[in-house]
């Protein structure tokens, strides 16, 4: 016996960390049916970042996939202390996002243009029902709001003790005070997890350990990217307006104050977020590690720091003017570079989840825990969450980096976010390609995983402006070494009708149609250095990736440039090859398809054999919805716009009601109109089907039309070549 319960040596899942998130992971898991989920808690539940949680719930979220987290965390919620018999401190009041700037009231008309087609309740209300909502506001500045009844907040400590309490309930055992002092891989892929009280050979291990998680994931090598934040909150006594109230008041997010309220009891509780000059980082837990022994501390409060906040808060609601403050708490809360958590397998070594990185724990528990359970028990995400990827960072993630990161995201909480927009803390990191120099005055950079990417190149007169594989390996027994190259390797894009020409000039290699062919890949010497190409379509135009060593880049796109010069050769951007290959009706990864839509509603079935005799990943549950038959398709779509132009998930009506979304959205420079891919139900799929798509509170006309607006280069060929004929 330890800790007054039997002792487990095996397990299926260990979960290190007793916060909301994993102690909701544990209950899923064990709900779900997985026998022996063990988890480990340091100190005691809650203990960290959970316990002195403001508890905020909400449906919204400005992404599309973390909207699904944030509506099953609440579900969850609403029939937990039924489920366990726990009370769990859930109070739904709704929730208010104030528009007080015309900027702020487009940003809420975008923002209900991406939200229709969601279960997630959400409306653009008016002044007066604001006023009706919440009466101790003052209205001078109120434009809009966006409102999410549903929304509320709950008792972080109740919550945290009912998911134990399911978790128990449906088999799993928790070990509090059990330290993990050590974590050691096996040849099998397993893990022992050493602890005062023993060693647990588990199949998988999920760190989940809030603040301690760079701590934890450095005892097998890795320096997650995480740092903790100072984030202070004031409670205030009793507020007789808010006393005499008969029902609670919503929860306000005023945009221009950078604060959320919300009602205490019969008083008032508001946290802001400081501008980056002002929050301050506890970056020595980055170095030095956690201060041993903490867990249910604070930091010492600064009232001081955030006075801009608290006067505008009275500003916005005049009872806080005269209320007493009875406590302000300052404790740290996990940040990632960008904000959202670390979610799911880590690469680089076997059976190691994350659960890491929550600013927003509270929210993001529940519906976290279902989703990874969902993983780990069925092998597959049950929606994709790409966004929350653990691997989108790597070495090139500094603590530099980290630092300049984090207080820029945590800074820009509540600032107006534009499309396309871009941010510059950190940048350039170590990860900058061998033309990199020679582009950076001539383009306006993106940043993709740490690498600085050409969005559009200036012209005259411009403005500048700004399984997943190891695992298939490992459990397939295949004689396949995996190894990444990235921090190696570059690539050039060569396309066009004349690319061939201008290649040719620079290789003795054959590069006709007859020699390479198309998606053939051949080691060959351009300019003199080595490299490889891949002969492939670039948005339907001839075109080869070159895949070249940083160090060689540069003398390799110099030598391109000057060998293309009497054939007019330019540079061109992700955002042009964005139109183009909308125009070419190219489906994009993360856009048209993910792990949320499958090949034959994408229409990719022409790529795809059901009938070939070999067997291949995906095949049987394609055999199994193509027998089912499709609800919705992937259709092209035009639409009449004035000043706007679609991105993806703009929702789309007809008639009144939701009918689909759009997944990518660009102007075409060539057909001169705006166009975008949409999934659509089967029934409104025929070309000429008219719809409307939603932007910025506007329902825009749209008409189901024949892709694709621009023929391939092959196909123009190929029609070519027959009217010769």
């Amino acid at each position: 016996m330890v800790l007054g319960k039997r002792w487990k040596d095996v397990a299926e899942t260990v979960i290190i960390g007793g916060g909301c998130v994993g102690v909701s992971l544990a209950y899923h898991l064990a709900k779900a049916g997985q026998k022996d989920v063990v988890l480990l808690e340091k100190s005691e539940l809650t203990a960290g970042s959970t316990w002195h949680a403001a508890g905020l719930t909400t449906y919204y979220h400005p992404g599309i996939n973390l909207k699904k987290v944030h509506y099953h965390s609440i579900k969850l919620y609403e029939s937990l202390e039924a489920e366990t018999g726990q009370a769990v401190g859930f109070h739904q009041p709704g929730s208010i996002r104030i528009a007080s700037t015309p900027v702020r009231v487009d940003e809420l008309k975008y923002q209900m243009a991406r939200t229709h087609w969601h279960p997630t309740p959400q409306w653009l209300i008016t002044p007066e029902k604001i006023k009706e909502l919440f009466p101790l506001l003052n209205m001078d500045k109120v434009l809009a709001g966006l409102y999410n009844p549903g929304d509320g907040h709950i008792d972080p400590y109740s919550l945290t003790m009912a998911l134990a309490a399911g978790a128990r309930m449906y088999g799993a055992q928790i070990y509090n005070p059990a330290l993990v002092s050590g974590l050691t891989p096996t040849s099998d892929g397993k893990w022992d997890v050493q602890t005062p009280h023993g060693t647990i050979r588990a199949n998988r291990i999920v760190n989940a350990t809030g603040f301690w998680a760079r701590e934890v994931g450095q005892q097998i090598g890795f320096d997650h990217p995480t740092i903790p934040v100072h984030h202070q909150y004031v409670v205030t006594a009793t507020v007789p307006e808010v006393k005499a109230l008969k029902a609670e008041l919503p929860v306000i997010r005023d945009l221009e104050g950078s604060y959320y309220l919300r009602q205490e009891r019969d008083g008032l509780l508001f946290g802001p977020y400081e501008k980056e000059e002002k929050m301050v980082l506890q970056d020595s837990w980055v170095r030095d590690g956690v201060p041993p022994g903490f867990g249910k501390e604070l930091f010492e409060s600064d009232l001081d720091r955030i006075m801009h906040h608290v006067e505008m808060a009275m500003e916005m609601v005049p009872v806080l003017k005269n209320a007493d403050i009875i406590n302000i708490v300052s404790g740290p809360i996990t940040y990632t570079p960008d904000l959202l958590p670390m979610v799911g397998p880590h690469q680089g070594a076997r059976n190691y989840w994350t659960a890491i990185g929550f600013g927003y724990g509270v929210i993001h528990a529940g519906g976290i825990g279902k989703f990874l359970s969902d993983w780990i028990v069925t092998g597959e995400p049950p929606y994709d969450l790409i966004e929350c990827d653990p691997n989108r960072y790597g070495k090139w993630t500094t603590v530099p980096y980290l630092c300049a990161k984090a207080r820029e995201s945590y800074g820009f909480n509540n600032v107006v976010g534009y499309p396309k927009e871009e941010r510059f803390a950190g940048r350039p990191t170590n990860r900058t390609s061998g033309v990199y120099e020679l582009l950076k005055g001539k383009a306006s950079m993106g940043f993709h995983a740490g690498w600085e990417q050409p969005h559009w190149f200036y012209k005259p007169g411009d403005n500048a402006g700004y399984k997943w594989m190891e695992k298939e390996v490992a459990e397939g027994a295949y004689d396949v070494d995996i190894s990444n190259v990235t921090e190696e390797i570059g690539v050039l894009g060569v396309a066009g009708p004349k690319a061939r020409d201008v290649l040719q000039k620079l290789t003795q290699e054959d590069m006709s149609d007859a020699s390479f062919k198309f998606l053939h890949c051949k080691p060959i010497q351009l300019g003199g250095i080595n490299l490889r190409a891949i002969r492939i379509s670039y948005t339907g135009e001839l075109g080869w990736e070159l895949y070249i060593p940083h160090k060689d880049m540069a003398a390799v796109y110099q030598a391109i440039m000057a060998a293309g010069e009497d054939e007019g050769i330019d540079n061109f951007g992700t955002y042009a090859m964005s139109s183009l290959r909308l125009e070419k009706g190219f489906r994009g990864w993360g856009a048209e398809m993910n792990c949320d839509t499958n090949p034959l509603e994408a229409g990719l079935d022409y790529f795809i054999k059901l009938n070939k005799h070999a067997d291949f990943i995906g095949k049987a549950a394609l055999q199994e919805i193509k027998a089912k038959g499709l609800k919705r398709k992937l259709s092209y779509i035009t639409m009449e716009t004035d000043d706007v132009d679609p991105e993806g998930n703009e929702t789309i009506w007809l008639n009144g009601k939701v009918v689909g979304n759009t997944t990518s959205g660009a102007y075409s420079y060539t057909a001169q109109q705006s166009l975008a891919f949409a999934y659509l139900p089967v029934e409104l799929c025929s070309v000429g089907q008219k719809v409307e798509v939603e932007m910025l509170g506007r329902k825009y006309p749209a008409m189901v039309v024949q892709e694709p607006l621009v023929l391939t280069e092959p196909t123009r060929t190929r029609l070519q070549k027959k009217s010769k004929a």
